[in-house]
């Protein structure tokens, strides 16, 4: 697991978009995993940006997300759906673009369905994920086991108490989802992880532990053969503070071993 720290939260919505634009040159026809909350706006206005300059053409490619609340009607405002579409979709010239259906009758069906899709579509090429401050990624949130594919899943309560900001008091916030699993994720061929701004700093710090936390989800990125984590100085506040520490630690230790031998 590569990890780059960047000094603004614009300059790692640059280095992701710098990524996608790579691959899509590599690979026209790439499919592409996308992720929705505040942290990929500035990467996918990046993109958009690109796009209308006439430097990124999407007109080959595909896209699936990586999860949606359930259940939710495709236009309403805090779905996924129309976040992608607000956001992205309605701003390029995308081919074809999916996501689990919230409002699918069966949860349980909808997960293979989408799981099968996915699969005749070769598997996603590049896959954007953000981080939860409980270390969630999409919305599989710490457990004891893991799902391997797409699955139905109530949300942890940390999670609701964050996305509330999103809805309205006289709204019904969803405490359910559909996301892909910690098995598909770990399938997409390759990954960027984006942890931005202070409130990430505590989660990014245990992150990048010398170890793999089960309670945890995001740690078993360390185990996939190439994920890149792109962090803002603002994030990377714990880590940058110990790995200081931990140079100065080994600076004396050299210093005293020397003047030992003298």
């Amino acid at each position: 697991m590569r990890r780059i720290i960047l000094d603004t939260y614009e300059d790692v919505c640059r280095a992701a978009a710098d990524v996608y634009t790579e691959q899509l040159k590599e690979k026209p026809n790439s499919v592409l995993g996308l992720a929705t909350g505040s942290t990929p706006i500035g990467l996918y206005d990046e993109l958009v940006r690109r796009y209308d300059a006439g430097a990124l053409d999407f007109s080959k490619a595909r896209s699936f997300n990586l999860d949606e609340y359930y259940p939710i009607k495709k236009d309403h405002p805090q779905s996924y759906n129309y976040f992608m579409r607000k956001h992205l979709f309605d701003k390029i010239n995308i081919s074809k673009y999916s996501l689990p259906n919230g409002e699918a009758a069966d949860a349980e069906a909808e997960c293979l369905r989408y799981d099968v899709e996915i699969s005749d579509a070769g598997g996603i090429d590049l896959m954007l994920l953000g981080i939860g401050h409980n270390g969630h990624i999409g919305f599989n949130e710490p457990a004891v086991s893991y799902p391997m594919g797409t699955t139905h899943v109530e949300l942890a309560k940390s999670s609701v108490d964050a996305n509330s900001r999103f809805f309205g008091l006289d709204e019904t916030q969803p405490t359910e989802a559909l996301t892909m699993g910690i098995g598909e994720i770990m399938r997409c061929k390759k990954i960027i992880l984006l942890i931005t701004g202070e409130g990430k700093a505590e989660i990014a710090m245990k992150l990048f532990e010398r170890k793999i936390h089960t309670d945890i989800p995001a740690c078993f990125l360390k185990l996939h053969p190439d994920t890149t984590v792109f962090l803002d100085r603002a994030a990377a506040r714990d880590i940058i503070v110990f790995e200081e520490a931990l140079k100065r630690e080994r600076i004396k230790a050299v210093q005293e071993w020397t003047g030992l031998r003298g």
